[in-house]
Parts: C-alpha cells; structure tokens; sequence
C-alpha cells in the first residue's frame, strides 16, 4: 500500500478530513513557512486527531533547527516523528532518538546515483532507529512547499532500492502517474491540496482517492 503524507496542516478540520479519508501522516510545519504553526496550535491538532481515533500519524516538519529544540516541541506535541527538510547531516538525525524522515532533494546535477549512495550512508548510519526518505524537487535557497515537480524518472531506481516518500508539485491531477512511473512507498503532497493558499477539502479527499485507486 502507498502511503499518504498531506502536509501543511493547519488547522482540526483538515487534519480530521485527511485522516478519516485515509491519509496516512499529517505533516505540521514549524519552520519558517506560509503553513507554519505554533506548539500550541500543534497540540490541538494532535489531540484532535487523537480523540477522533485517528490512526494517522503526525510529523513534524523542521528546517536546521538545534537538535534540543526539535526535541522538545516533538515531545511536548506527542508528535511521531521529524522531518528534517534542511541541510542536517544524517549525524544529526540520530541526536533525536525518534522516528525521522529525512529529505534529500533531487535534480539532475543530484542524480540517481549520488542519492543512492547519501540514503545507503545514512540508512547505515541510522541503522535500527525507525527512519523513512523522501525525495523532492531541488529549488535553490527552497526548503520545499515549492510546488514543483522533478524528473521522476530519476526516482525510479531509487525507489526500488530504499523507502522513499515523493513530495513536490503532487496534486490529484498528476499523483497517479507519479505513482505509474515510480512506485514509492509513498506520496506527500501540500500546495497541491490547497485553493489560494488555504487546505482544500474536497481536494485532499480527490488526492487520497486517487491513489488509492492507482495501487495505494
């Protein structure tokens, strides 16, 4: 199964959508983003999602921050795990001692096979600690959120090889041939589920649906 990562996430009412319509991990910013939250806004939507009995997971979403604050805001949350989207070195992953999902941005001067080798160091250097990858557009001076997409024809070997989530320009439109072409172990997607910069239900349901139906 494809799982299903909806980012950006602002507010209850579309944690809630996403998650009763399948999604698989909620993503919360908190880096310096148009999507970003605070802790406190954070524990809403985490202990929304948990009164529902939602079985979602959430993320939260952090660029270069010091290891101690990520920890912190991680614990105090009840957040399930850290996405790292900056430059951290995979040391730097394993000062965290949680679930970890760590970006690596593709291009094609980042091509296949230098990614391959950076996601076999770091997959090594993790080893046992619960860590996922995911692969997104290389935009310069971006830390994602950009909306576009890559040559996803880079990112078939790559999926074939490690667990990798494809973020960058998804929408509903265009997952399902993301999917046809790569075969990631899952999608994530945030402005592509949004109208004028604001989370679209009835766009998240259309996006979860669609890959559900192309063999997710």
């Amino acid at each position: 199964m494809i799982r299903v990562k909806i980012c950006g996430i602002g507010s209850e009412e579309p944690a809630l959508a996403a998650a009763q319509n399948g999604a698989d991990f909620i993503g919360l910013v908190f880096a310096e983003s148009p999507r970003q939250i605070t802790p406190a806004r954070a524990r809403k939507i985490v202990a929304a999602l948990k009164e529902s009995g939602a079985t979602a997971q959430t993320v939260g979403v952090f660029v270069n921050a010091p290891a101690a604050r990520v920890s912190k805001i991680a614990a105090s949350c009840g957040l399930d795990w850290v996405q790292l989207s900056g430059d951290e070195p995979w040391e730097y992953c394993r000062q965290l001692k949680r679930p970890v999902i760590k970006v690596v941005r593709i291009s094609r001067n980042n091509g296949t096979e230098t990614v391959c080798r950076d996601l076999a160091y770091g997959g090594d250097l993790l080893g046992k600690q619960p860590h996922l990858f995911l692969l997104d557009a290389s935009v310069a001076s971006r830390y994602g959120g950009t909306g576009r997409t890559f040559d996803w024809d880079l990112a078939r070997p790559i999926a074939a090889r490690f667990p990798v989530i494809i973020a960058g320009g998804l929408r509903p439109a265009n997952v399902a041939a993301a999917i046809e072409i790569i075969s990631p172990w899952g999608v994530d997607v945030s402005s592509g589920v949004e109208t004028k910069g604001v989370k679209d239900l009835k766009k998240i349901r259309d996006f979860i649906r669609k890959v559900r139906q192309n063999g997710g």
